[in-house]
């Protein structure tokens, strides 16, 4: 008996749709040009895309059944384990476990792509974005999880493609997301709703450049790729993650009806109001006006008010900063001071005698502190030597910063010694000129920042998402350049966060930072509104200049030493200010900014953190500032702090 011949009928062709394969680690092309189709295959609609014949040659093809959300007939390079080694700018963690996804295996291999066949009834959703440089693109979303690479129409042809698509597809606008679209089985009523009211494109603009990037810095990043690499398998994924995202700020002002569907919620639309100029004030230069007769300060709040607005003179840093850190309490006298320091500086030397006294034959069945003093030899060697106080091979100053670092390990033995620590210590040395209280003023430092160097990562991770919930806020069209970039989980910010931006300014910079930043105003995540200004000062040079994920990476890093700390400072505080002034401001953004207390359900245990996790990601995703938001009428639970 003779076989059937297959059934094959071309519904739409488009050509000139090209493929971003964000090639990290090869030197393809990151956009491949081709061909989109909609094809029935035996009556069986499906969404089809093959690269032109010079890029056939050279690619897998990749396909989609019902049976299996993945495809079978390709696999994924493994993503390259983290190995933090030693190199000092991008080694930070000591030990990560390398995450691996057990379901719904990727569908890419080293990086490229080749034609893809995927059944529209395994299509659950399609994100559309548009940017002002006039390039759309399509991001398709398989019922496992797996999101395509982006479609980029350069000539136009995304509304016709959808037309086809809509003969057998519902594509159902969420109220959550103005640019996401479910993908829905067609029923009695799904004719009721026209194509034209969808309004997923204008294509009466073409791309002005269509441009193909090579990547010649995929051997370059060297460790800060391990820290990349990392994140982007740490931070959780679900199938509502992908198509998620904001509209743009053009579409801002135009409301989309709410959908019956369960799990959205209703929202209005919030914009932002125009961003106030702020301006530096003088340093703190008179300490004495703010002591009683016995010591006591009188007025904490205006202290660190004053160190806020313009900073300490250097000659006052030693004494402010030891109240700043909590090595003095604000309301203890000269005496009661004398006294705290006898007892600290005992408490000091008994610890540093622990380590002191271990002998080679201890330390030789001490794995672990023998590894802590390993660490710490090697990265004492190679921390600010180009500062005075730590230069040169027999430079006392080496030898303070070893050995506060060392006593931190028996203060603290749980945690020890991580990489990126002696960049904390080493400004706090330099200022005081003191062992014991450089040390003091250090445990007070890590314990504000303690969380960035545990082994989990867990409060690093969280940082990266309320940064992208603040960007997102912000500036969602940068948001939607990185995400198809795969730059949107913001690893690259990872360095400035873990050590408060130590490698990016210059040390006498990163003094004046600090003590803005310990004074914790006018939020505790001030760091990363700075964060946000500086990635919104990049933004033409990294959509104009079409930057791929590599590229952003090296652009990143080539900001350092070339920031103006000043200009940075005013322009976070005026971030804050244009956001805390939005009467309608999104309740995550609040969260972040300290101006709501979050609801008692996201108070979740230990054990419940990567379910959080999950929870703030899809969200920072659904967040923006002048784009549609959910707002309950109620105002914030706690109010904004007060500063000059």
């Amino acid at each position: 008996m003779e076989a059937k011949p297959e059934s094959h009928k071309l519904i739409f062709e488009k050509e000139g749709v090209y493929l971003h394969t964000n090639a990290k680690r090869s030197n393809q092309d990151t956009t491949v040009p081709g061909f989109i189709r909609i094809v029935e295959r035996d009556g069986e609609p499906a969404m089809e895309w093959s690269p032109v014949e010079e890029y056939a040659r050279k690619a897998p093809a990749v396909f989609y059944t019902k049976k299996l959300a993945g495809c079978f007939s390709c696999t994924r390079e493994e993503e390259t384990k983290f190995d933090p080694g030693y190199e000092p700018d991008w080694a930070v963690i000591s030990t990560v476990k390398q995450q691996r996804r057990q379901e719904h295996p990727p569908v890419r291999e080293t990086g490229q792509w080749g034609s893809f066949s995927l059944p529209l009834s395994e299509l659950y959703s399609l994100r559309r974005a548009r940017f002002s440089l006039g390039r759309n693109f399509l991001v398709l979303t398989t019922r496992g999880g797996d999101p395509l690479p982006p479609l980029h129409f350069n000539r136009g042809g995304a509304r016709e493609l959808l037309k086809a698509m809509q003969r057998y597809i519902r594509l159902a606008p969420s109220p959550m997301d103005g640019r996401l679209f479910l993908a829905y089985p067609h029923d009695s009523g799904a004719l009721s709703q026209s194509f034209d009211e969808l309004h997923l494109f204008d294509d009466t603009s073409a791309d002005l450049v269509s441009r193909f990037i090579q990547d010649p810095y995929a051997t370059t990043f060297g460790g800060f790729s391990k820290v990349t690499n990392f994140f982007r398998g740490a931070l959780p994924h679900t199938h509502h993650e992908s198509p998620l995202s904001n509209r743009s700020p053009q579409d801002a002002h135009c409301p989309h009806p709410a959908d019956e569907e369960p799990g959205f919620e209703l929202i209005t639309c919030v914009k932002l109001g125009p961003r106030p100029e702020v301006k530096r004030g003088k340093p703190l230069d008179n300490w004495d006006q703010f002591l009683d007769p016995e010591g006591r300060v009188t007025d904490p709040q205006k202290v660190k008010e004053l160190v806020f607005r313009g900073g300490i003179v250097p000659s006052l840093r030693r004494e402010v900063w030891k109240f700043l850190l909590g090595f003095y309490p604000w309301n203890s006298t000269t005496k009661e001071r004398e006294d705290i320091l006898r007892g600290k500086t005992d408490e000091y030397f008994r610890m540093k005698v622990q380590w002191k006294s271990v002998s080679e034959e201890q330390e030789m069945r001490n794995s672990l502190f023998r590894g802590y003093r390993s660490l710490i030899e090697r990265d004492v060697n190679r921390t600010d030597r180009h500062n005075s106080f730590f230069s040169g091979n027999e430079n006392p100053g080496l030898v303070l910063l070893h050995d506060v670092l060392m006593t931190y390990c028996m203060y603290n033995f749980d945690l020890g010694y991580v990489q990126g620590m002696s960049d904390l210590l080493s400004p706090l040395l330099f200022v005081t000129q003191n062992e014991v209280e450089s040390f003091w003023c250090l445990t007070g430092f890590m314990d504000l920042v303690h969380q960035n160097f545990e082994e989990s990562q867990e409060a690093m991770k969280q940082q990266l998402l309320h940064l992208s919930i603040l960007l997102r806020a912000l500036d969602p069209e940068l948001c939607d350049y990185l995400d198809s970039q795969d730059s949107g989980s913001l690893c690259f910010c990872f360095r400035w966060l873990l050590i408060w931006f130590k490698r990016e300014f210059s040390f006498e910079d990163i003094l004046s930072l600090w003590e803005v930043l310990w004074t914790r105003l006018p939020c505790e995540n001030f760091h990363l509104l700075m964060a946000c200004f500086i990635l919104e000062s990049q933004k033409e040079e990294l959509i104009g200049s079409n930057h791929d994920f590599n590229s952003i990476l090296k652009h990143i890093n080539e900001l350092t030493m070339k920031l103006d700390l000043q200009p940075i400072l005013c322009g976070a505080e005026a971030i804050y200010l244009q956001l805390t002034h939005c009467k309608e401001l999104p309740l995550k953004v609040q969260e972040v900014l300290g101006l709501r207390v979050p609801s008692s359900s996201s108070e979740e245990s230990p054990d419940s953190e990567p379910k959080e996790t999950d929870t703030l990601l899809t969200q920072s995703e659904t967040r923006g500032a002048s784009s549609c938001q959910p707002y309950n009428g109620q105002t914030p639970q706690r109010p904004p702090p007060t500063y000059p």
